[in-house]
């Protein structure tokens, strides 16, 4: 249902995302008839925030330049009640980013995170075997960790996996479905903090918008599995977006 509502919105989305994911990004967002802006110039940032719906903030591939975006655009943000996104990716894979993520967090006011296993250890600082951007492999208690971090920060946590959690520090839901292919398509985490931010800039319970985006988005990954080939899995992720944001059953 918060894709049908996304799409009667029409809520612009200010992506500074990463370069791999950009077009993917867009082309998401658009299927559910939102308006994807991705402008990392820290020059434009603050204004392109200001007439924005909600704003992601996605490390994927950082530099200074979008580094320093990401903290203008960020702080505008809060400073305006626009809700914002924040996908660490790879955050524990090197020093950088950790300290990146820190910092983000110390600064910023997040409305969302929206992460893998590995990026949640980063953050609650656990030991984990990060592989690179992916989730890597460890051990933890996944739903206390993620309470745990929802409640530091005072915000809605999503982790995504086989399947996946969703907590504001006190309740929480398990949403299982979904298609290993997701994880061998560039993006699709990506997109889903993309349309998540979709979903915050909605009317209504922020919570129960995240997680009946996260509901829908296993429906998607279980209706792009009926092709054959992998390539034709990541159109028919935006086929299925596409449907299920106009009301029809996939």
């Amino acid at each position: 249902m918060s894709l049908f509502k996304i799409r009667q919105k029409n809520p612009l989305i200010h992506c500074i995302t990463n370069d791999v994911v950009t077009n993917f990004t867009a082309n998401g967002l658009l299927a559910i008839g939102a308006s994807p802006v991705m402008s990392d110039e820290p020059l434009d940032v603050e204004d392109m925030t200001s007439i924005a719906n909600a704003l992601l903030i996605n490390i994927g591939t950082l530099n200074k330049h979008s580094v320093e975006a990401m903290f203008l655009a960020g702080k505008k943000a809060n400073k305006l009640n626009i809700p914002v996104v924040l996908d660490p990716v790879g955050a524990g894979a090197t020093k950088y980013r950790k300290e990146v993520t820190e910092n983000l967090l110390k600064e910023i006011k997040f409305d969302l995170i929206r992460c893998n296993a590995g990026e949640l250890a980063a953050i609650a600082g656990i030991q984990w075997q990060a592989k690179g951007v992916d989730s890597g492999e460890g051990e933890m208690d996944i739903l206390s960790v993620t309470k745990e971090v929802a409640k530091k920060y005072k915000t809605i946590v999503a982790v995504s996996g086989k399947e996946d959690i969703v907590t504001d520090g006190e309740k929480a839901d398990f949403v299982s479905g979904g298609h290993e292919w997701m994880t061998q398509v560039t993006g699709t985490g990506c997109l889903l903090s993309a349309i998540c931010a979709g979903a915050l800039s909605l009317e209504g319970d922020s919570y129960e918008n995240i997680l009946n985006v996260l509901m829908d988005y296993k429906k998607v990954a279980e209706f792009a599995s009926k092709e054959k080939y992998l390539g034709s899995f990541q159109v028919e992720i935006l086929n299925g977006l596409h449907q299920i944001s106009r009301g029809e059953a996939i």
